[in-house]
């Protein structure tokens, strides 16, 4: 080699090298040499593209700093407080801090069940809806086979927390679907444009002599209620006849609510709540014969609408009624009032009047009984001008909750632990008045849909917080249920026939907290 070919060759050495200390993103794309090469490239796309819900470690890193921002603001509240009564927060701060410590010890493993879950059902989801489309839905007789499968809606997300055997668990997140009314049979049964009667999976009644003995074992439930099974219940009754459920104490209330500190289990940041898909899979059950949107479905906009109350120590509130009055539970004594959902309402009463202060009418008044037998086929229509009456000679009444038991498979318990106690889970249930086939349902209005609905998820936020494991979800179907009759209307499924009465009467106790929460603007 030449001089000068050595010379040029350190000349363009220095050039380049120039070059790449003055100006590196010319050279190098986003500054990164390995973005390059195709399989650096390809990697980071695939990375880029999964969700963080999808990726457990960047999940369990969002329910960490949720957790840590709940733990900062009560810690900010307990020391504000503090400074006023520092030895009555003292035992409150020590028990927040132990729970914190479990909660913490328990995330890492609840988020892996639930990505496992979430990705089994994303797995499944063709077959889920190839099966909800054959769920039950008027006939009687099918309602009965396809609850002996096991069908039943069972919210398979977060919000549904009950811990059950792995077995039992796939077989609910397969089996989801929620035996409902046809809107075509319904409009035949109510051509004065009053509310579609709802079957579910119970067997009506037999004429014939000998099928009454057959009947008292599967109990008829034609509905148009959210209740769905009333089988066996009364060879539930006979089984458990003379045995006397356990009255829940009077400070049982108090001592839940005094006790409850946020804990949720899911991610609750309003960025997160703004997802419309997570928003959806993780509040709310669509049922097949329905659909909903995301404008309808913003929980910004539920959580924005004001639904508190001022207490009225002169006049009535709330209002609690049932429009399937003889539904009863696993150990409910033949005859016996304060067994079935009227005695539970007898209790919810009692909290919301004793523990929070409100006023409250419980109507006892029977609707689901015809000529001596139990027939549901008209239950709503027979409600409604009664609880209009009540409404009329009560105008101060803001709130009126419908208070059901739900309809399960005998081999499914909705039951959960809440301090300490056995405690059935609930879920709300909304009317849309809207069909998937025929849309608005023009003979059901309601002008309170929105308001409804705010209302439930208002109240399914707060069980989010305090008792993640209570609630089931919100359950939207095509029809109305009488929830136009008020803004905070709400139709709530406490527990099933599966479950016992103090389980259910247990599960009064959460409710009358976050309702009181949601009443109070808490």
């Amino acid at each position: 080699m030449t001089r000068f070919q050595k010379v040029f060759c350190v000349i363009l050495s220095l050039c380049f090298f120039a070059v790449l200390a003055m100006a590196p993103e010319w050279l190098f794309l986003g500054g990164n040499i390995y973005r390059q090469l195709p399989l650096y490239r390809f990697l980071e796309e695939k990375a880029r593209s999964m969700s963080q819900r999808d990726d457990p470690e960047a999940y369990e890193l969002l329910v960490e700093n949720n957790i840590r921002y709940l733990e900062r603001q009560i810690e900010e509240e307990n020391r504000i407080s503090g400074q006023e009564h520092p030895e009555e927060n003292a035992e409150t701060a020590d028990r927040h801090t132990q729970e914190v410590g479990e909660v913490r010890s328990e995330e890492s493993q609840n988020t892996l069940e639930k990505n496992k879950e979430k990705k089994g059902m994303e797995q499944g989801e063709s077959k889920e809806q190839a099966q909800s489309t054959s769920a039950p839905t008027e006939s009687p007789e099918k309602a009965e086979t396809n609850n002996k499968a096991g069908q039943d809606v069972s919210r398979n997300t977060p919000g549904n927390r009950q811990k059950e055997n792995g077995a039992e668990q796939k077989e609910q997140e397969q089996n989801t679907t929620r035996p409902t009314e046809s809107p075509e049979k319904a409009e035949t049964n109510n051509e004065a444009g009053q509310d579609v009667s709802r079957n579910t999976p119970e067997n009506r009644q037999k004429e014939n002599g000998a099928e009454q003995k057959e009947q008292e074992q599967n109990t008829t439930r034609p509905t148009e209620n959210p209740e769905e099974s009333e089988a066996n219940n009364k060879a539930g009754q006979s089984g458990t006849e003379g045995q006397k459920p356990v009255e829940t104490e009077d400070t049982s209330a108090a001592q839940t609510a005094a006790s409850a500190l946020p804990h949720p289990e899911i991610d609750l940041a309003p960025e997160t709540l703004a997802d419309y898909d997570y928003l959806l899979n993780n509040f709310f059950i669509v049922d097949p014969k329905t659909s909903t949107s995301a404008q309808q479905l913003n929980a910004a906009a539920f959580l924005a609408e004001d639904l508190s109350l001022e207490k009225t120590p002169d006049a009535p509130q709330i209002l609690i009624y049932h429009s399937h009055s003889q539904e009863t539970f696993a150990d409910s004594r033949e005859g016996r009032v304060e067994d079935t959902i009227v005695g539970v309402g007898d209790y919810l009463t009692q909290l919301l009047t004793e523990t929070y202060g409100y006023q409250v009418i419980h109507v006892t008044e029977t609707f689901d009984i015809v000529d001596g037998q139990i027939d549901r086929s008209a239950a709503y229509d027979y409600a409604r001008p009664y609880i209009e009456q009540v409404l009329e000679e009560n105008p101060s009444i803001e709130v009126v909750i419908d208070l059901h038991r739900d309809g399960v498979p005998e081999d499914r318990h909705l039951v959960t632990e809440i301090n300490g106690k056995p405690t059935a889970q609930i879920m709300f249930y909304n009317g849309l008045s809207y069909t998937a086939d025929g849309g608005q349902v023009d003979y059901l209005p309601n002008p309170y849909i929105q308001d409804n609905l705010a209302f439930s998820f208002q109240l399914e936020y707060q069980a989010a917080q305090y008792y993640p494991e209570l609630y089931r979800g919100i359950y939207l179907a095509a029809l109305r249920y009488n929830l136009h009759l008020r803004p905070r209307a709400l139709l709530l499924e406490a527990g099933a026939q599966t479950n016992t009465v103090q389980e259910v009467k247990n599960a009064m106790e959460p409710f009358a907290d976050i309702l009181n929460r949601v009443l109070t603007g808490a």
